[in-house]
């Protein structure tokens, strides 16, 4: 089985890699893609694909990583590259998952890996679940620290820590939106 893992990761932390890892032993996914989002159609992101695209493969080194050209999730899955791929998305996303973009299309193309809760669906035999440990922290806390020069250790892996240190990447200053002078 294929599992996708998608979102911005502005920066990716340990919650996404937890929830990654724990996916791939608990499902005995054959193969995991994260898919970092070029231009998220529900928020607003100050640092490039190219920047955020980096970072992800800094954290997910053993990992497909790519870009997602793809605004909704629905959109991605339409394209048809995967066969009932399993997407999987954390508590905090599921219970906004009746808000996106055409979510019975979405059930309708893969399963969805929840780590905790399952919420009002048509086809909630479409919804795998399984456990994670708890990861308290969130890309928005990261981007909050390094802006007051607050330390992240912990908080995202070491390879991650060390580009956005080295990048000047969520400075108070503002952001840097570039890598190696591309994005």
């Amino acid at each position: 089985m294929t599992g996708l893992l998608g979102g911005t990761f502005n920066p990716p932390h340990n919650g996404h890699i937890a929830l990654a890892d724990a996916a791939r032993r608990h499902f005995d996914l054959d193969e995991l893609t994260i898919l970092v989002a070029v231009n998220p159609g529900h928020k607003e992101v100050q640092l490039g694909a190219e920047s955020r695209l980096e970072l992800a493969r800094a954290a997910f080194p053993d990992y497909e990583v790519e870009l997602d050209p793809h605004e909704r999730t629905v959109d991605l899955l339409v394209e048809g590259r995967w066969n009932d791929p399993l997407f999987l998305i954390g508590a905090d996303q599921f219970a906004e998952f009746l808000t996106w973009k055409d979510p019975e299309g979405v059930i309708e193309r893969a399963r969805i890996g929840v780590d905790e809760v399952l919420g009002r669906l048509s086809s909630p035999e479409r919804v795998e679940l399984f456990d994670i440990e708890p990861v308290s922290v969130s890309s928005r806390e990261i981007r909050d620290r390094v802006a007051r020069g607050e330390p992240i250790d912990g908080l995202v892996p070491p390879d991650v820590a060390a580009l956005i240190h080295s990048l000047g990447l969520y400075r108070r200053d503002g952001y840097t939106s570039t890598v190696n002078g591309t994005d």
